[in-house]
């Protein structure tokens, strides 16, 4: 079983539009709504496969009780935690050229006590965990170290713990000695403090943040492809995409394909990028089932090419 933790989930609407025009009345051709946030997307990919997961994430007011209803529906199971805050609504717009533009609200600040039964609840239901996903960014409230002390307290109890996040969340995490990080190359510059230009750089930094605590690094490239770096070496994984649709979602859905593939190895990563390039081709947020997966498509190696430059530098 695969447990998520979500501290900020959101409801979030997709819309898809021919164009944004700023200023313009805008005539949308198909509108979504999913229960959303990294942690509960890595769950809607789990269950997507057929894989048990359980989804824990605070949940508040209408927009809460809604994606309650909506993760029920996709057979998801739920431990919420409840908040006086509402859950935060997001809202994306998909343009015909592959463009994405998001609105991303700041989500409820949670108290001390929500804070701790967050934490709580994360150890009660971990028991059967084969991995538990943290991800996505805190809510108002939490400490950057929020994520450090779940790892602490899921290691004590056995667990192997998956992490996406940024920023100091990542740093302060980092300590504690995550089993998987995934960043994606944004992410990956941040944390080391300098532009990535090139595949070699991108691998560079994940070497960093394996001396920095990470025990492996599983890093998305965009467009280019995917990096998995451990204590066996560094695999490159690569997938041809014939058109994006929608990449809401992609990174999550290539970190459920890593754990339900066992979360370490070629074999995992080849099942992250077979999931991320799925989901980049499907509208919205919907996440791929194992029919939309193509396996042939992908190429994994340990031949990085290094010198390659990344489609879209990080500066």
């Amino acid at each position: 079983m695969i447990l998520t933790v979500t501290p900020n989930p959101s409801l979030d609407r997709t819309y898809e539009v021919q164009a944004l025009k700023r200023g313009e009345v805008i005539r949308a051709e198909t509108e979504r709504m999913d229960p959303g946030g990294k942690g509960v997307n890595v769950s809607r990919a789990v269950a997507a496969a057929g894989r048990r997961t359980l989804a824990v994430l605070p949940l508040g007011g209408a927009p809460g009780a809604l994606v309650f209803e909506l993760l029920d529906a996709q057979g998801i199971e739920v431990a919420p935690v409840p908040v006086t805050g509402d859950t935060r609504s997001n809202i994306a717009l998909a343009e015909a050229d592959g463009v994405l533009t998001k609105i991303n609200a700041p989500g409820p600040e949670l108290s001390a006590a929500e804070q701790e039964q967050l934490l709580e609840t994360v150890r009660e239901q971990s028991r059967d965990a084969d991995w538990i996903a943290c991800c996505g960014s805190l809510p108002r409230g939490l400490a950057p170290s929020w994520y450090a002390d779940v790892v602490t307290r899921a290691h004590a109890g056995g667990a192997r713990i998956a992490l996406d996040t940024s920023g100091r969340a990542l740093a302060e995490a980092l300590r504690a000695r995550p089993d998987v990080v995934k960043p994606n190359a944004e992410e990956l510059a941040e944390a080391v403090g300098r532009p990535l230009a090139t595949v070699g750089d991108a691998v560079k930094a994940a070497e960093e943040l394996r001396a920095m605590g990470a025990r492996a690094v599983l890093a998305s490239l965009g467009a280019d492809g995917q990096l998995l770096v451990d204590d066996a070496g560094a695999w490159f994984g690569s997938a041809h995409v014939d058109a994006v649709r929608s990449n809401v979602g992609a990174g999550d859905a290539a970190l459920a394909g890593f754990l339900i593939a066992g979360g370490s190895g070629p074999e995992a990563l080849a099942s992250a990028v077979a999931h991320g390039a799925a989901a980049v081709q499907l509208p919205g947020s919907v996440m791929p089932t194992p029919a939309d997966l193509d396996p042939a498509a992908v190429t994994v190696t340990t031949d990085i090419p290094a010198d390659r430059e990344l489609t879209e530098p990080v500066s």
